[in-house]
């Protein structure tokens, strides 16, 4: 029994490395999430020659100065058609985004999240998915240059705490709106 089983195991894993052999596979990272000190990092995966895959991840643990904070983490899977080719190009996008946050002392764009003045602040998570579009730029055989932009919807149940950590407020956002801006250098291997 334990033959066959290996034998399973084996075979999976020789066809696995197969059907993915001939399969570009890049590891890219948002050159705008470093600029607001977000570790971001991710891979994009072709899955057809005009489809493709990826994976996103980013956080940001960081407390600034005035007790200054946006800290989250966040995961974004995403499903691209490529008009030309993949990873050369004009491509849309359908993507999922969900995480959690912890955000003080800071105003934040598209009310997104009101009432944020000294003492206050906001803990909670947000599960969501949207539109994306985007432009892949080769620069090499192994180097591209990605602009991409997203919209759409997000939910998120939060609390509000006031001094001394005493929740204030509980409730929960409706956000339609951007979902995702990102200006990315990838390596295709």
């Amino acid at each position: 029994m334990m033959k066959r089983i290996f034998a399973f195991f084996a075979f999976a894993w020789a066809s696995i490395g197969f059907m993915l052999s001939g399969q570009p596979l890049a590891v890219k990272t948002n050159l705008l999430g470093w600029a607001t000190t977000t570790i971001n990092v991710g891979a994009e995966m072709s899955v057809a020659h005009r489809h493709t895959v990826q994976l996103v991840g980013a956080l940001n643990p960081w407390t600034f100065s005035g007790d200054r904070r946006i800290r989250f983490w966040s995961a974004q899977p995403e499903w691209r058609y490529w008009l030309c080719e993949s990873f050369n190009g004009h491509f849309f996008g359908l993507h999922a985004l969900g995480g959690e946050y912890n955000v003080r002392n800071v105003d934040m764009p598209f009310g997104i999240l009101p009432h944020t003045e000294k003492g206050r602040h906001y803990e909670g998570w947000y599960v969501g998915g949207g539109l994306t579009y985007g432009y892949q730029w080769m620069l090499s055989r192994h180097w591209n240059l990605e602009a991409s932009i997203g919209v759409g919807y997000a939910y998120s149940p939060y609390k509000l705490y006031g001094r001394c950590d005493r929740c204030l407020d509980r409730g929960h956002r409706n956000y339609v709106g951007p979902t995702k801006a990102a200006i990315s250098i990838l390596y295709i291997f």
